[in-house]
């Protein structure tokens, strides 16, 4: 129960954020980059069936990473070695914690 309450207050805490903080601009490199866009343009089979909640979390974080490449392949300008890309921080904070 208390920790259902703690989801509220953070909800409300993302409530108050949301239309504070929309898209933060990043450069990324080639490297990291095409990989993203490669998994935006890969077809995946329909369904899932079931999963564990490893395997449900790895799908999510390609869920995320093929987000990033819709993002770069729209809205991206491409710089020699890199990208820059106005990404939503929803997919910043998704990388940043798969990188934890």
């Amino acid at each position: 129960m208390r920790y259902q309450q703690d989801r509220t207050v953070l909800a409300a805490i993302g409530a108050h954020l949301d239309p504070q903080i929309s898209r933060i601009s990043v450069r990324l490199p080639r490297s990291v980059a095409e990989p993203a866009v490669a998994a935006w343009d890969r077809e995946e089979p329909d369904g899932t069936g079931e999963e564990s909640r490893e395997e449900y979390d790895l799908r999510d974080d390609a869920a995320e990473l093929a987000l990033i490449g819709l993002a770069i392949t729209s809205r991206g300008v491409w710089d020699g070695e890199g990208v820059v890309v106005d990404l939503d921080v929803v997919q910043i904070a998704a990388a940043l914690r798969a990188a934890r």
